[in-house]
């Protein structure tokens, strides 16, 4: 007994320290920075216009003092600012700055915004008065061209702006240089509307403010410090330091629309840091340095012995609400901007200190941030594959035909039929995706598991005696004896297109993952799963794949178990602590109470999820053939009662998973990856917080995840492929040709699925999970109805069901195209379409084709033979 709670407490210490071990190891500079050829004006200049057009950097306008500011520590008398017209080009970071034209006066201290045409610049002063002006600098056949944009509604100067979309937001700023009082403004200008003007919009619930941050990231923007002026006792007009932060959600565009939030405050102050801020990843904003005030007072009194402004890179994280710091610049630069230039962010010259600029330009690139994965992790990681495959083997040995290779024998026993069942729909995109959709928003989603209980009963009552009872092979068989071979075809067809789309889906998600946490690049990793999953399918068949689902399962549980645990030990409070953070954010929210169809409404996600999760229990050859897998239906059933039974507690596990990720990272910020996308944070907590060799266990479950799903798309294709087409068509055929077809077709599969991983790798998605159930509702509903029009019509006939299909998959591309339907209704619609048109084709098309026997749930077929 003392052995053991010795083990136990060692086990805990380990968990503790490991995790801070990989994570100090694993510290690195966000951004790698070098210099850029200096600016041509050898003093730099602060408040220039910066941004990019046609992949050239544009620097344009400024001001700066050709006599120093300070001098023998007093304001030098002879110091006058003087403003710029010029504009710089530089094509290329390895190429040399040239002059290329001037603007239409001299002028600085306005807002710049990159857009897709050119460098929007916005406002500005000049050394009289601030201006209203808008216009656009495009470098176009080796030169500037100005296009001029509709005007502010207002002069303003030392302003921010942003662009979100095709919106360009303006915020805050200067009216005139003697003004005693900051501007609260909130302006948008639609540069997609064919005649755009500015629109004045409710500004942010605090002070007015000149020189804030801007930004925009997570669909909203963003504003940050600045600095409030107001007037002393004496009348001069004085700054305050301000550190408040505002988040806003755009509505539809017109006065009024969006809102406001107030965020975090900023550690401290970064009045005239480069602005637009760099959003980075998706979740991530960084600000680089800014004046923190903390010398504003003693400005004449350190001169020229000022030691510049903040060189901190700060990042503030969208989703938890907090601040931290990543890194620092080579050097302070304030008014000026932060551009984003191909892969790199450009801090074009600036202010480094008062009254003195610099001509240096810095580019930073983001460094790869890796987290330890070690040896012992590569090791356990490597045991794990190696025994999939040992699987593979060992029922290699057993598979002697097709009834082997595609049903097991029909030996499997019902438990393990479920739990395979279960693993075959819990793929990557639940593992990694699910917690990551919880981490970012709440629990809406939660209901749409519950759904499944819904669904088992229908199944077993009203689909599980077709396929039990008529002795078929593939669901689709039945399309046959109910309608006719088209039919069957068309149901293959639509069942291997589904299938084909999801299979790069659920290999290249983990595979982003693996890459992100690793020493290997994202082909590596879905060549790896792919060609281990091809193996060990194409050895063992479908016990193979059933039986490496069940282990598959466990690792995967329990992995998600042992982050939850390690969780609750970091986090002050334990599960209540995280259950706290959860609650204070609104982490828990269930249900949206509201009729919107385009929101995941709490009618839309139970509606929509009972339809959707009809689709693959009731159409879908990759659950069906585990259906056929058990000795009798009794047990099958049985089956399909294990996969609703473990749905909820595993949804619950995935759910309460991705809340306590938020609350870890909501108090531990800076173990963050900003470059990170949300899908991919479970892995990179599982890399950096797990101790050593725990860690490649659980990543064993991502991959178990992934090669659960991708194991029975190519099985159950293969059979559909030999059954329904080739043994169709070719009855006589030998069933050894037929398991030696199944093999190569299974080959082919893991070829194709791994290419088309392959190929995706090139392409952002933002949400796997939302695109994985949109494919399904799209492909999938036309299908399941079809075996609605089957089972619970005895009228509807096969002329009937093909434009029912016509209908639905007509219907489901106009809604997704032409809506803003919720993707959680498009397997409803999907179904509800095929069968209710269907069927009243089917009434005015009669077919003189007897009723059915035995085939519709009015004449259930009798007993399993």
């Amino acid at each position: 007994m003392r052995m053991k709670w010795r083990t136990l407490i060692l086990l805990v210490v380990l968990i503790l320290i490991g995790g801070d071990l990989k994570a100090d190891d694993a510290e690195s500079q966000i951004l790698n920075w070098r210099q850029l050829p200096d600016l041509p004006d050898s003093l730099g200049v602060a408040g220039a216009f910066s941004g990019v057009s046609s992949g050239a950097l544009i620097v344009a306008g400024g001001a700066n003092f050709p006599e120093p500011l300070f001098k023998d520590g007093k304001v030098n008398p002879l110091a006058k600012k003087v403003w710029s017209d010029r504009i710089y080009v530089l094509a290329g970071p390895d190429g040399q700055w040239r002059e290329s034209g001037a603007l239409p006066r001299p002028l600085a201290y306005g807002a710049s915004v990159t857009t897709e045409e050119g460098l929007v610049c916005i406002g500005g002063s000049d050394a009289e008065r601030h201006h209203p002006d808008v216009f656009m600098l495009a470098w176009a056949d080796g030169k500037i061209e100005r296009t001029t944009l509709p005007a502010l509604p207002r002069p303003c100067a030392n302003t921010a702006a942003a662009l979100l979309g095709t919106t360009i937001y303006v915020a805050s700023g200067q009216e005139s240089p003697d003004a005693k009082e900051a501007m609260k403004i909130f302006w948008a200008l639609d540069l997609s509307r064919d005649e755009p003007r500015w629109i004045e919009l409710n500004p942010w619930p605090g002070p007015g403010r000149i020189l804030p941050v801007a930004a925009v990231q997570d669909g909203s923007f963003f504003l940050f410090s600045g600095c409030e002026l107001f007037t002393d006792d004496d009348g001069n007009v004085q700054r305050k330091y301000l550190t408040d932060g505002y988040r806003f959600s755009p509505g539809d565009g017109s006065a009024g629309a969006g809102r406001w939030k107030i965020i975090a405050d900023v550690p401290t102050p970064v009045v005239a840091a480069p602005s637009p801020a760099v959003s980075a990843g998706q979740t991530h904003i960084l600000v680089f340095g800014g004046d923190h005030g903390r010398y504003a007072a003693r400005n004449l009194e350190l001169a020229d012995g000022h030691p510049g402004f903040s060189t901190d890179v700060l990042a503030y994280h969208t989703i938890t609400d907090t601040w931290t710091k990543v890194g620092t610049l080579p050097a302070g630069h304030v008014t000026t901007a932060a551009v984003r230039w191909g892969q790199t962010i450009v801090v074009p010259s600036g202010e480094i200190r008062p009254g003195t600029r610099s001509p240096k330009v810095f580019s930073g690139t983001f460094g790869q941030v890796r987290s330890g994965f070690g040896r012992a992790d590569y090791t356990t990681w490597g045991i794990y594959l190696a025994v999939i495959l040992g699987i593979g083997f060992y029922f290699s040995r057993r598979e002697k035909g097709t009834d082997d290779f595609f049903f097991g024998g029909r030996r499997v026993c019902w438990w393990a039929a479920g739990i395979s069942i279960f693993g075959t729909q819990l793929s990557a995109i639940t593992f990694m995706a699910m917690p990551a959709k919880v981490y970012a928003t709440d629990w809406v989603y939660i209901l749409a598991q519950a759904t499944i209980i819904m669904v088992a009963p229908i199944v077993v009552f009203f689909y599980l005696p077709f396929f039990r009872r008529l002795n078929i092979a593939t669901a689709y068989e039945y399309l046959e004896m109910r309608f006719n071979v088209a039919l069957r075809l068309l149901g293959g067809i639509a069942f291997c297109l589904m299938q084909l789309g999801r299979m790069g889906i659920v290999l290249f998600l983990p595979a982003v993952a693996l890459a992100t946490v690793t020493d290997f690049n994202v082909y590596t990793c879905i060549l790896v799963m792919g060609i281990f999953c091809t193996i060990y399918t194409v050895m063992g068949g479908i016990e193979a794949v059933i039986w490496t689902d069940v282990i598959q399962v466990f690792v995967l549980m329990g992995g998600a178990l042992l982050c939850v645990v390690v969780i609750a030990l970091k986090v002050e409070g334990g599960l209540a602590g995280i259950v706290d953070l959860g609650r204070e954010a609104d982490k828990f929210k269930a249900m949206n109470l509201t009729w919107d169809y385009t929101a995941a409404a709490v009618w839309v996600v139970v509606l929509g999820n009972l339809f959707s999760n009809l689709v693959p229990y009731s159409a879908d050859q990759t659950v069906i053939q585990r259906y056929l897998t058990t000795p009798t239906e009794k047990q099958a059933a049985r089956a399909i009662w294990t996969n609703a039974a473990l749905t909820v507690p595993a949804a619950l596990i995935f759910f309460f998973l991705g809340t306590a990720l938020y609350a870890f990272y909501k108090t531990r910020p800076e173990n963050l990856n900003p470059t990170l996308d949300t899908d991919a944070i479970l892995p990179w907590f599982v890399v950096r917080e797990l101790p050593i060799g725990v860690a490649g266990v659980v990543l064993a479950a991502i991959f178990a995840a992934a090669m659960s799903s991708l194991d029975s798309s190519m099985n159950s294709m293969a059979t559909v492929l030999v059954t329904d087409f080739y043994y169709r068509f070719k009855p006589n055929s030998a069933d050894r040709t037929r398991l030696m077809l199944a093999r190569i077709i299974t080959v082919a599969l893991g070829a194709f699925g791994t290419g088309c991983a392959l190929l995706m790798a090139t392409y952002p998605i933002k949400s796997l999970w939302d695109l994985f159930l949109a494919l399904l509702g799209l492909l999938g509903g036309g299908l399941a109805g079809l075996f609605v029009l089957g089972i619970f019509t005895r009228r509807a006939n096969s002329a009937g069901a093909i434009i029912g299909v016509i209908c639905s998959t007509a219907t489901l591309y106009c809604v997704q195209r032409f809506t803003d339907v919720h993707f959680f209704l498009y397997g409803g619609i999907g179904i509800t379409t095929c069968a209710s048109v269907g069927y009243l084709a089917s009434l005015l098309i009669p077919s003189s084709k007897s009723h059915p026997a035995n085939l519709t749930m009015h004449t259930l077929p009798g007993h399993e033979q």
